[in-house]
């Protein structure tokens, strides 16, 4: 991959800068926030802005904040239009090559009642993202311009929570507990 190619986390940032732009602490409470949709580390989001800035894609400006100045991303006209071109390419499947799903098939390797206490630990974090959901729901009402997407979303991602909470009650049933 080349240094000007956009990645996955590019158009993450590009479209999370959106309408009204935002700075890198912005990014990083949005990815912690709705953490259900985007799996990057955070070093990516401080740092992905200023390599889009390079290429053109966002532009900054200082912005005062609350001890110092801050940067402040907008979207260029040449990052619009690689959205408008990344629409016309068709979305990657769904993928399920998730740690959880890795861990299952382990089972054969390293006991049923390992694997067991392995997902079912997973329960605090479904909770937690449920929670954030909550959370998420209510910015919404804040977004008008994002509302309703946002929502379809939100009921996307809580459909996955529920189905991968429904799945553990299968393992808790199905699986050794030793």
């Amino acid at each position: 991959m080349s240094s000007d190619t956009l990645t996955p986390i590019s158009y993450a940032v590009l479209v999370l800068v959106g309408r009204g732009g935002a700075g890198p602490h912005d990014l990083v409470r949005m990815m912690r926030q709705g953490r259900v949709y985007q799996s990057a580390a955070e070093s990516q989001y401080y740092a992905e802005p200023k390599r889009l800035e390079r290429l053109g894609y966002l532009r900054s400006r200082k912005v005062p904040g609350r001890t110092h100045d801050r940067t402040h991303y907008e979207l260029t006209p040449k990052g619009i239009d690689a959205l408008r071109e990344w629409m016309a390419e068709r979305p990657d499947y769904p993928r399920l090559a998730a740690d959880p799903i890795l861990r299952l098939l382990a089972a054969d390797l390293v006991g049923e009642p390992a694997v067991r206490e392995s997902l079912l630990s997973m329960r605090d974090d479904l909770a937690d993202l449920g929670a954030r959901l909550d959370d998420a729901e209510a910015v919404a009402d804040t977004l008008p311009h994002r509302e309703k997407y946002l929502r379809l979303n939100h009921r996307l991602a809580r459909r996955v929570v529920d189905a991968y909470a429904e799945w553990l009650d299968e393992i808790e049933r199905e699986l050794d507990s030793g």
